[in-house]
């Protein structure tokens, strides 16, 4: 299914939905990012996706990472809450999503990369190479603030 994020645009689709979601900021030992270039809007992005019920808002970073990328990880902290009602996602299905994302710090625990159908190409990334990828602003606030550590914010379970 495609996607169309509209950013502070005044003429974006009224929003019919919340789902709340996650991503991950997860860092490996040389402070490269994890990143996926995804299928639905053709940018890159941190891995993460929708909450589920009967599972912790952990689970769904461990979940979602490893679907999306292969790498398992441990979650360690809170990046920050992100709600900007001008922020929607429009689907092809008639779906305008707000959105809802709570972005975690996590390290990697094992795994290997890998795609899936959510991402078409999956790989370590430096924090200097962030400006040659296509990366939407929401997004791009996000790892800013994850390699930002003074937002660093323990997680409590």
């Amino acid at each position: 299914m495609s996607r169309t994020d509209y950013f502070r645009d005044p003429n974006a689709p009224k929003a019919n939905s919340v789902v709340p979601s996650v991503t991950a900021v997860v860092r490996d030992e040389r402070g490269d990012i994890l990143l996926i270039h995804k299928t639905d809007n053709d940018l890159w992005a941190l891995p993460g996706g929708g909450h589920d019920v009967g599972e912790s808002v952990a689970q769904t970073v461990i979940r979602e990472v490893e679907e999306e990328t292969g790498i398992s990880v441990t979650v360690e902290g809170i990046v920050g809450l992100y709600t900007d009602p001008q922020h929607v996602m429009a689907y092809d299905d008639g779906e305008v999503r707000q959105q809802f994302s709570i972005c975690f710090h996590a390290r990697p625990a094992g795994g290997t990369l890998r795609t899936s159908s959510e991402s078409k190409e999956v790989r370590w990334v430096s924090p200097t190479d962030l400006d040659d990828l296509d990366i939407h602003p929401s997004m791009r606030l996000r790892i800013d603030h994850g390699l930002d550590d003074s937002r660093a914010a323990p997680y409590i379970g």
